[in-house]
């Protein structure tokens, strides 16, 4: 599974369709293994008519005609089972540069302990002295992953005469709810509806935006007070936190204003009063600490007020200290999509294939299924301002 993942990752979606989804074997609509030399055969021919089809080459009645073969369709099923997985793979995520990925054997609550302490600087031992003692203390968060899915109807009909178009579609619509999904869940995790979490954002754990006042709206000077907060961060031993590379979060509402300042050259600041007043030009180091700027078009959905306006700085989910953690359920750790068996026989004998649809209406339903979960973590790893200046 982790090699097949690896190989996604590398696909573009013009590509996914065909010739570089279909290895030595396949997984079927069923998730069974299928590497018998006649499966491998029937699925590169499958994949090769669906392919002409698509592009023109083949008239659709070709494929009309194919799904009438003994278990052809459920090659079918592989293609568009690998579509999705293509597709997924292909649609941009962002949460995945603010926290970090994890998996987890089922659906009970799971514990993430974080340990604290022994870290402080080493004390000086006399000749004949005990060493002294060092406590470290721990923490622990908790989650549980859950099932999130669709399902699609179509019908006979539908299939028959729409000349592919729903075919062609249901991989990608279905990967793009997943990651959707993915995106809404891992805000609402920092997020609330008043803008940022105010359990997990909050004066006690020292990681709110101040300029003299706070929660200061996004603007150079906001930046500039962030990070002496960043950087005054320490752990149980008082040793400053290594946050490796930031990475700002903004809502589309602030997207200009942030790519303005990340890209400006320079920086001017004044210096002094009155008339002793200098002007320091600097080079822009905030590019330097900023690595990567996210911008979050869930934010204002979230947070129905103020997400215009809130900003976020998260620590590099590497070093060791990420503010979120999100968990797949392992062997699904990728949307999975299905097709419900149809509930009819020939007269003459035999089994019905999905394509042909269900006894009473001819409906073929997909269904796609998805497992994940996470928590917060770390508040020292993250900071933020709501951006109203109270």
């Amino acid at each position: 599974m982790s090699q097949f993942l690896e190989l996604l990752e590398t696909l573009r979606a013009e590509d996914a369709s065909v010739s570089r989804l279909f290895g030595d074997a396949g997984t079927s609509v069923r998730r069974m293994r299928r590497d018998s030399p006649k499966y491998r055969r029937m699925l590169t021919e499958a994949a090769e008519l669906v392919e002409g089809v698509y592009s023109g080459k083949r008239p659709t009645y070709h494929l009309q005609e194919a799904m009438s073969v003994d278990d052809f369709p459920l090659l079918f099923g592989d293609i568009l089972d690998r579509q999705l997985l293509g597709m997924y793979a292909e649609w941009p995520t962002q949460w995945a540069m603010i926290a970090r990925r994890s998996t987890v054997r089922d659906f009970r609550t799971v514990n993430r302990f974080v340990t604290d302490g022994a870290e402080a600087v080493l004390s000086s031992v006399p000749p004949g002295s005990e060493y002294p003692e060092a406590a470290i203390s721990e923490a622990r968060y908790q989650y549980a992953v859950s099932k999130y899915g669709r399902r699609v109807p179509l019908l006979w009909e539908t299939w028959i005469n729409d000349d592919l178009d729903g075919l062609r579609s249901i991989p990608e619509r279905l990967a793009k709810a997943a990651r959707m999904s993915e995106e809404k869940f891992v805000t609402g995790l920092y997020a609330a509806t008043t803008g940022p979490n105010g359990t997990f954002f909050s004066a006690g754990n020292n990681n709110i935006v101040e300029t003299g006042t706070l929660n200061p709206a996004f603007s150079i000077t906001a930046l500039e007070a962030a990070f002496p907060v960043i950087w005054a961060q320490r752990d149980a031993d008082g040793n400053p936190i290594f946050t490796g590379p930031l990475r700002l979060v903004v809502p589309p509402a602030l997207a200009v204003q942030a790519r303005n300042v990340l890209n400006s050259t320079e920086i001017r600041i004044a210096s002094g009063s009155g008339a002793s007043t200098n002007q320091i030009i600097a080079k822009n180091w905030m590019a330097g600490e900023i690595t990567e700027l996210i911008v979050n078009p869930w934010l204002p959905i979230v947070s129905t007020t103020n997400g215009n306006t809130s900003w976020y700085l998260f620590a590099d989910p590497g070093v060791g200290r990420p503010a979120v953690e999100v968990g797949f359920l392992r062997g699904n750790e990728t949307p999975a999509l299905f097709v419900k068996s149809p509930d009819a026989m020939r007269v003459g004998g035999g089994s019905v294939s999905p394509e042909e649809g269900d006894f009473d209406t001819d409906g073929i339903n997909y269904r796609v299924r998805h497992v994940f979960g996470g928590v917060l973590m770390e508040p020292k790893a993250a900071f933020a301002s709501n951006g109203t200046n109270v």
